[in-house]
């Protein structure tokens, strides 16, 4: 009862005498010292802003001005042009802060000082625009890029997958919206690209993802794997300690504005936006359209474990608990014996369901009383936990059991991750970790940067005893993790139940093959001239044409955060001189130097397409953003509707890697994390992602239904191996058995 005594400030009972306070010191201590650390925050972003809003410029440099124009006028020479007395003149007289020749003097010159310091900074500013706006620098070594329309360019990337009389047809009704319905459309987008920050990428969040009505498991929330060639230790609830106390490290990093941006090619900085909701945030679903809460903080996480939630605090008073504190929390809920509530084990299948019967049911069952103070723990925390009974690893001497641990991180058992939070922190028996991740707040980088910062800060900062558990000794007078209490009738379970089954069966659908590539990587690739990404976009080409016999529409995302608030953009991977390429290999009859030439042409136009998406000059969100404005003006558009129409049969994504240097690769070669994965875009097609990890390595992650007869992850996982091997081949490259 000690926790529940120092949960209020203070307690009064009724007496004879009057009212009888009893106030609890500790409990004021508590509400002083978080009052301070909120305060600390305020004025950390108040620092911030100011620094903020006169950037590229600085108080420093502020200064500097100051003491010259200063210095200038005692060595008798007026660099102001005669500023500087035409500002004292103007200064009120008589008597106060003015009266004497010296403060008007000094005052004079602080103004004038001001007035250039702006007036740089305005003009940096304006020279920085400019410098930023440019992106020929991604060209000067390719030569000239195509001046097709955007429509044109739409043509071209659907030409090989068209025959004669389709593409006729297109063509036709590409050239009937261009002449009539797009002028006016675009009217529209550049009126908002003058009002908006960004004139893709709120449409793209509500239109894309929010008014999605199917299940988030295995359709929209990505994973994301640990480190898979070492293990720091095999204490689970000593991982947790260090990677939560991590976590919050970076969320404090980011509250006080102390990240610094990633850098494309090391020369321009991109956008930081979608950081700002990494945690703190909840996806709540909607009947028509969910909904993004963001909080500007928590103090919290929610945790399962065997059927039963808990809310763990992250802080005593304004303190960050320590690793061994954290760890000594988790534990307890390891160790705690009991059983679940009814309707408690799977509720969190709700999330895992349809959208539309997830907001019905929280309408009626989560509006009021104890479920609604247990849900909002919940969607309240920081983010989620889940901790699994089960242990996963990678042994490279099974490779089945990288799938096993991808299949454990997408989905789970449908009912022990809450697929609403941001992401979900998945924890494993063995000490093994994972990410689930919701998509519709940020894209697969963001969440990227932050678990290579707490990878690299649990390795080489945190660490851990010789036995496993975090260093320190733990404040064993902490409150135990609370337990959350509901109250879930029949009816409420019946629905939990439901879900679960239209969850279930996605997930048992989805065939996931996951392998490592070991032959070689981006070393040897390079040797062959070509960028390594797109060596494997060719790769894929060729390997999907010897799976399915026939070319297909694909989808590979390029960032565009070099723009404000910028997101991703479509790379049409499937291009005329892909499929001349792997043509002319399936017919096995040109010389070598043929196909090397063919490759080289493919390679090149599919790096050209790729900085044309990076640059803002690809065609798909701009389509789309023309298909969304016509639907409020109530234009029906053939052309616009059977683009959007398109199935996206081979989707694809690279995964990033060392966006932030926490440590030196060559040096700590086994310190590697093996990306991530999704679930397919089409019933009838795969869904590949890929991380060239270091010099003599990829990763590959494949998807696909079981329910298709026309897939199969394994057999296509099987064509990558062999048409990067082939590929190879034709550049002579050395290899190793993979």
């Amino acid at each position: 009862m000690a926790e529940a005594h120092q949960a209020v400030a203070f307690q009064f009972t009724v007496t004879p005498e009057g009212v009888d306070f009893r106030l609890s010191r500790e409990a004021l201590k508590q509400i002083y010292l978080a009052g301070i650390n909120s305060w600390k925050k305020r004025l950390i972003r108040i620092k911030n802003g100011i620094l903020r809003g006169v950037y590229p410029g600085s108080p420093t440099s502020w200064l500097v001005v100051v003491m010259t124009t200063v210095g200038s006028s005692y060595c008798n020479m007026d660099i102001s042009l005669g500023l500087v007395g035409c500002i004292q003149r103007c200064l009120p007289r008589g008597c106060g802060p003015y009266q004497t020749p010296q403060t008007r003097a000094l005052l004079s010159m602080a103004i004038f000082s001001t007035g250039v310091w702006v007036t740089g900074i305005f003009f940096f500013r304006q020279t920085l625009k400019l410098l930023l706006c440019y992106h020929g620098w991604m060209f000067e070594m390719h030569g000239q890029t195509s001046h097709f329309t955007k429509i044109w360019v739409y043509l071209e990337s659907v030409r090989p997958l068209l025959d004669d009389e389709e593409y006729y047809r297109m063509e036709i009704l590409a050239k009937e919206f261009q002449d009539k319905t797009a002028p006016r459309l675009q009217k529209y987008l550049v009126l908002k690209s003058w009002w908006a920050a960004n004139y893709v990428s709120d449409w793209w969040e509500e239109y894309i993802y929010l008014r999605g009505r199917s299940p988030l498991m295995v359709n929209s929330n990505y994973y994301v794997m640990d480190l898979v060639l070492i293990n720091n230790t095999d204490v689970q609830a000593a991982r947790l300690g260090n990677i939560i106390h991590a976590m919050i490290m970076y969320r404090r990093k980011l509250d006080r504005e102390e990240i610094k941006p990633v850098m494309a090619l090391g020369i321009v900085p991109m956008c930081s936006y979608q950081m700002e909701r990494m945690f703190n945030t909840t996806r709540i679903p909607g009947k028509e359209t969910d909904v993004l809460q963001h909080l500007s903080d928590s103090r919290h996480v929610a945790v399962y474990h065997k059927g039963r939630f808990f809310k763990v605090w992250l802080y005593e008073g304004a303190r960050l608990l320590r690793p061994r504190d954290l760890e000594m929390q988790f534990q307890r809920i390891l160790d705690d014996p009991s059983l679940p509530q009814p309707g408690e084990e799977r509720l969190a299948a709700l999330t895992a369901g349809g959208r539309v019967e997830w907001a019905q049911a929280r309408q009626a069952f989560f509006s009021s009383g104890k479920n609604k103070a247990a849900l909002e723990a919940i969607e309240r925390a920081a983010f989620f936990v889940a901790l699994d009974e089960e242990s996963y690893h990678y042994d490279p001497e099974d490779e089945a059991s990288l799938s096993l641990y991808g299949k454990a991180l997408l989905h789970g058992n449908c009912y022990n991750r809450w697929f609403d939070k941001s992401f979900t922190l998945i924890s494993f028996k063995n000490g093994q970790l994972g990410l689930n991740a919701e998509h519709a707040w940020a894209d697969a980088p963001i969440i990227g940067h932050l678990w290579e910062f707490v990878l690299g800060t649990d390795s080489f900062h945190l660490g851990y005893t010789e036995t496993g558990h975090c260093l320190g000794k733990p404040n064993s007078a902490l409150a135990p993790p609370l337990r959350l209490q509901w109250d879930i009738p029949k009816q409420c379970q019946a629905v939990i139940e439901s879900s679960y089954q239209v969850a279930k069966a996605l997930a048992d659908d989805v065939e996931l093959y996951c392998f490592q590539f070991l032959s070689f990587g981006k070393g040897l690739i390079k040797k062959c001239r070509t960028s390594p990404d797109a060596f494997v976009q060719i790769a894929l080409q060729l390997a999907h044409f010897r799976d399915r016999g026939k070319f297909c529409l694909t989808y590979e995302a390029s960032m565009t955060r070099m723009f404000r608030e910028g997101r991703t953009e479509t790379v049409r991977s499937c291009t005329s001189e892909s499929t001349a390429f792997v043509q002319a290999m399936m017919e096995g009859s040109h010389m070598k130097a043929d196909l090397q030439d063919l490759f080289r042409k493919a390679a090149e136009k599919h790096q050209n397409m790729y900085r044309l998406a990076m640059t803002g000059a690809g065609i798909d969100r701009h389509l789309f953003c023309l298909y969304v404005v016509s639907k409020y003006l109530g234009v029906r558009s053939p052309f616009l509707a059977e683009v959007l129409a398109e199935p996206w049969r081979l989707s694809t994504s690279q995964i990033p890697q060392s966006q932030i240097r926490m440590f030196d690769p060559d040096q700590y070669p086994h310190h590697l994390g093996a990306g991530g994965g999704f679930g397919p875009v089409a019933d009838d097609g795969y869904g590949v992602s890929y991380m060239i990890a270091g010099e003599n390595m990829i990763f590959f992650h494949i998807s696909s239904k079981f329910s298709s007869s026309e897939t199969n992850a394994q057999r296509f996982g099987n064509h990558i191996r062999q048409a990067l091997l082939d590929i190879a081949n034709l550049f002579q490259v050395p290899k190793a058995d993979s």
